[in-house]
Formats: structure tokens, sequence, C-alpha cells
């Protein structure tokens, strides 16, 4: 815990940019029978039937103290599936840095083994130096910055019904665009010092 409350001290560096990323699943459904349109002092009617179109996964990635993230999607949230979101992390979306902070929860698939299961040794390795890893402890994922995004990308955009892949992926687009136009940043303020005073029940005890 105390590990990555230490790494948002950190102050902006470009050439090591602190990212933070989670991932969560969404199921598409279609409408049935369309929704009639809303009418003055009456909002949209919909349905209560729905059709299940599958399940797709969603990897967001956020630089909390740049006001940025991007967010990856997915038809499964393999290894390898975790391991191409970091190859577009690294090559895509931070092509410069020298090496990319990088923030998660401890998923077996978040692992530098992922990177040499979906690719050659030398690309795996390649992928793997661009990294440093820091992971929240089991129960602690809400340490995560990823998470408030991901929070606020469930209830901004994803709180309705989307039909398919192609649908989800134009309106996050939209909602990425939205927010890193507008620059929002996270300030958090939770510190090792709050943490040891409220969570000490979690530090280990020594007797003498």
């Amino acid at each position: 815990m105390e590990d990555v409350l230490d790494v948002y001290t950190r102050p902006y560096d470009p050439r090591f940019p602190q990212v933070c990323l989670d991932e969560t699943s969404r199921q598409l459904l279609a409408d049935v029978t369309p929704p009639l349109p809303p009418l003055p002092g009456h909002p949209t009617k919909e349905d209560y039937e729905y059709e299940r179109r599958g399940v797709v996964n969603l990897f967001l990635v956020c630089e909390p103290l740049r006001g940025r993230r991007e967010v990856m999607v997915s038809d499964r949230r393999t290894r390898i599936d975790w391991a191409q979101c970091i190859k577009d992390l690294v090559d895509v979306h931070y092509p410069d840095a020298e090496r990319i902070i990088l923030v998660q929860d401890n998923l077996n698939t978040h692992t530098p083994a992922s990177l040499y299961e979906a690719f050659p040794p030398a690309e795996a390795k390649r992928l793997a130096n661009k990294l440093e890893f820091h992971y929240t402890p089991k129960h602690g994922s809400w340490l995560n910055m990823a998470e408030i995004e991901l929070g606020i990308l469930a209830g901004q955009c994803l709180d309705r019904r989307l039909p398919d892949r192609e649908t989800l992926e134009q309106e996050v687009a939209a909602w990425v665009a939205e927010r890193n136009a507008a620059v929002r940043t996270i300030d958090w303020r939770f510190t090792t010092d709050d943490a040891r005073i409220k969570l000490d029940h979690l530090y280990p005890v020594f007797h003498d």
C-alpha cells in the first residue's frame, strides 16, 4: 500500500509518466422495441425487454497528473489482451517515455509473464523494460486511481443500452475526447501518514 502511495507523491515528469490501469466488463444490450422519443414534459420511454449481445472488456489507463486517459476495448480479458493493451500503452500512447510508472491491481494476468506469452522474447523484454510495476494490495484496489475514472465512465457513458462493440467504442471515444480536452485531473489526498493512522489495523504488530 505504501509503495503505491509513495508513487502518488512523485512530481510530474513527462519522461516517467505515472499511469494507472484498470479493467471492467460490459454487457452489450439491444432494444427489442425501439424507444419512444421524448415529448415536452415526458422523457424517452424505453421498453423493459432487451436482447443480450455478448460481453466486451474495457481497459482504461489514466495519467492523473496530466488529466489524460485512454480506453481500449477487447472481446476478452485474457493475458494476451492485457499484453496488447500494454503494447499500445508503450508504443502508441507513450512512445517518448523513458519508463512508464504503472499502477494496477495484482491480477495474475498483470505480470511481465503475460508479455512473454503474447510476444516473442525480445519484444516482451523490450516492453517490460519500459515499465516500472507497482501493485495495489489485496482488497486494496481502491488505491488505483483508474477505478475512479472507471466509475465516471460507467456513470457518464455506459449507463444505457449499447447494442454492439462498434457503438460502444464510438461512445467511449467521444467520452475520452471530451474529458481529455477538459484536462480532468484527480486530486489524490490520501497519504502514507493517513494510512498509518486510519488503517493501522492492517499493519503487523511485533511483540518483544
